[in-house]
């Protein structure tokens, strides 16, 4: 009968947790409702654009609510053996290999599904058990059917200006979850947000604030997506560092938005005017 590898649950609480309070100002309600759905013992659908919070917040949620928090960044390749688990051949014996998902239903943490429209759809029928009041997880290799522990919440996530007629979230998924929309913080908040993590001065975390709303401004004029908050704070970290502010902008923001030689102008244009062209 081939042995099963299952560690301590306590080691395996404890590895998740979240140490340190993460840094997060909440920007509307979203920490009373999560709260609720937590719970509840209800999943949630967090949306939102690239680089605007969401994993951030879900840090801070788990921080708060004093569970262990497991991420899996979703892929085109993620099968449900990389979710659930597999066996594998250990000093010549077979032993059975807990996934991620199957280990936050053992320990109760909170599983987090990160872009989880990336995911190949026979992949996400198998959270399905587990976001109605049945709460299970069925793993067929072992002929298990498993109980989520008590804590265990599932949470994922997804950009819905990526969606497309090939990638969206089937009806049958979204509608098992409750939904936090997600967008770039307010300016004012914004700007605290940029100043607190890359440690700029005021002055300069309004500067890229602002600089980082002009480009947004490009979206709808050929640029697939706006500047996230991230790539702001990357900007700033690079000034700090010593790296004058218009290169600091071109290889945070300029680069990493786009390939298109005529948008890329028009960001270093936007970058020279509201960061004084210094070089």
């Amino acid at each position: 009968m081939p042995k099963t590898a299952i560690g301590s649950k306590a080691v395996k609480v404890k590895e998740y947790k979240m140490e340190k309070e993460p840094y997060y100002m909440p920007h509307s309600n979203e920490v009373e409702i999560f709260t609720a759905a937590y719970k509840n013992r209800l999943p949630v659908m967090l949306k939102g654009p690239t680089g605007c919070g969401k994993t951030r917040f879900l840090e801070y949620m788990a921080y708060k609510l004093k569970r262990p928090l497991i991420t899996v960044s979703c892929h085109d390749d993620l099968t449900s053996s990389d979710l659930v688990g597999r066996y594998l051949i250990k000093g010549g014996e077979t032993a059975w290999s807990d996934g991620p998902l199957t280990e936050a239903v053992r320990i109760g943490a909170i599983c987090y599904l990160d872009e989880i429209v990336e995911a190949r759809k026979d992949t996400t029928v198998v959270i399905h058990p587990l976001t109605d009041d049945r709460r299970i997880l069925p793993i067929e290799k072992r002929g298990e059917v498993l109980k989520a522990a008590e804590g265990f919440m599932l949470v994922v996530s997804f950009n819905p200006g990526y969606q497309n007629i090939l990638k969206n979230l089937k009806q049958s998924t979204r509608q098992r979850f409750i939904s936090l929309t997600f967008d770039y913080p307010p300016k004012e908040l914004e700007m605290e947000i940029v100043r607190h993590e890359s440690a700029v001065d005021a002055e300069t975390a309004k500067s890229l604030v602002t600089l980082g709303e002009k480009i947004r401004n490009l979206k709808n004029k050929g640029l697939e997506e706006g500047a996230s908050t991230r790539l702001l704070i990357y900007a700033g970290q690079l000034i700090v560092s010593g790296v004058s502010p218009k290169e600091a902008c071109e290889a945070s923001l300029a680069e990493p938005l786009t390939d298109e030689p005529d948008i890329r102008r028009a960001i270093v244009e936007l970058i020279d005017t509201v960061m004084g062209g210094a070089v």
